[in-house]
């Protein structure tokens, strides 16, 4: 019979169940996001940079014509001298994993100073003297007592490189740098009047070398040096290492060395005819940066005092010879191409203003021409009984 189910009873058709009473919820205004939601505290940033300011007109001299805070830094270049035809010079440089070790310390004043005498060296190879800086400093957060101990290691080596730091920029980026880190770079601009410009025009078969000792690392080969002493030798930053006289901190710390007081009064004498500042590539890629095509040079590797550091990090990181003096200054910083009758004189006026000239005097090469152009160091039997002849890149 239709409509009839098993058992004579009707069949029941279940009801559809209702949806759930949907209960009305009144969610509070959500509060707008700012800018230090997303990490960044201008704020933070404006009350250091307030503080910036004044450690900054500490620098500042005739020519100078804004203050910290302005759009770009003015500077009069007529302040600079009765130049004739004045040429600028410009450069930009950091200071590398140099920061890891002043970050691991907390201790970040030196390398302020390493970054103002790097660009100092820099431009005083082609003979200019330093005008103004700025600079560079990108943070996860702004710590304002981090920024004003780098920058006043800043002011101070401007002060003595008589360098007007007439401006900045400082940026917050949060996810980009951990919370702690930092990095820096730097810009200088210098003057040279236009006939005393060093360009290595005028080296020649003959002429040269002497080097000016170096004050430890200064800014190059700190990835290696990092890991010879923290991951070869598990060594901590306080460790004390007798080899050295001092901690690990404390060496990877030294200052990178300005050359400016020394050699500012050879420039106008015309006994300079070409400067490599011995920084990242060692020997073997600097110096041959100011060398005439066709020209080599031949340095005795030995005939200087090599620094207890170098020799440490070659033994204990199984460093070869070649890797070495391409990838540190080895006692080096600033190497001085001389003509063969004016060596006496440069070397008298370096003894007059404390240079110590028992070195640089025994530290030197001489230029010979070879095809094609080749840097020959020869190494003495306390590093490697063989000669290193490298290609000039």
């Amino acid at each position: 019979m239709p409509g009839s189910t098993k058992g004579g009873g009707r069949e029941r058709v279940p009801r559809p169940a209702l949806p759930p009473k949907e209960v009305e919820r009144k969610e509070a205004p959500s509060r707008g996001l700012t800018y230090r939601d997303a990490g960044v505290d201008i704020d933070a940033k404006m009350r250091a940079i307030q503080r910036i300011r004044l450690i900054a007109r500490g620098t500042f001299k005739k020519g100078v014509l804004t203050e910290i805070g302005s759009f770009g830094g003015l500077y009069d270049l007529t302040a600079a001298g009765p130049f004739r035809r004045p040429v600028l010079v410009s450069s930009t440089d950091g200071v590398g994993t140099k920061l890891k070790v002043a970050i691991q310390t907390g201790s970040h004043r030196t390398v302020g100073m390493d970054l103002v005498n790097h660009c100092v060296n820099d431009i005083l190879v082609q003979g200019a003297l330093p005008l103004f800086f700025l600079d560079y400093i990108a943070m996860g957060k702004v710590e304002g007592d981090v920024m004003l101990e780098v920058i006043s290691g800043i002011a101070r080596a401007c002060r003595d490189a008589g360098c007007a730091l007439i401006g900045g920029e400082t940026a917050e980026m949060p996810e980009f740098y951990k919370r702690g880190e930092y990095d820096l770079a730097g810009f200088i601009v210098g003057v040279v009047e236009r006939e005393h410009v060093i360009d290595g025009s005028r080296i020649a078969s003959g002429d040269v070398l002497i080097g000016l000792p170096s004050s430890g690392l200064h800014t190059n080969g700190y990835s290696l040096a990092r890991k010879v002493f923290f991951e070869r030798r598990s060594l901590k930053p306080e460790s004390p290492v007798t080899e050295l006289g001092r901690t690990v901190a404390e060496e990877l710390l030294q200052v990178h060395r300005s050359y400016l007081a020394p050699l500012r009064g050879l420039i106008s004498s015309g006994a300079l005819y070409g400067m490599a500042h011995i920084t990242g590539g060692g020997f073997t890629d600097n110096i041959p940066r100011i060398l005439p095509r066709g020209l080599s040079a031949r340095v005795d590797v030995g005939t200087w005092p090599v620094l207890p550091v170098f020799r440490y990090l070659q033994r204990e990181g199984r460093i070869g010879d070649e890797e070495m003096f391409r990838t540190f200054n080895m006692g080096i910083g600033m190497v001085l191409v001389v003509p063969l009758h004016r060596e006496e004189e440069v070397v008298v006026h370096l003894d007059k203003v404390g240079e110590k000239t028992g070195r640089m005097r025994s530290s030197h090469g001489y230029l010979i021409a070879l095809t094609p152009c080749q840097i020959v160091l020869k190494i003495p039997s306390c590093w490697s009984a063989r000669t290193l002849t490298m290609s000039m890149r």
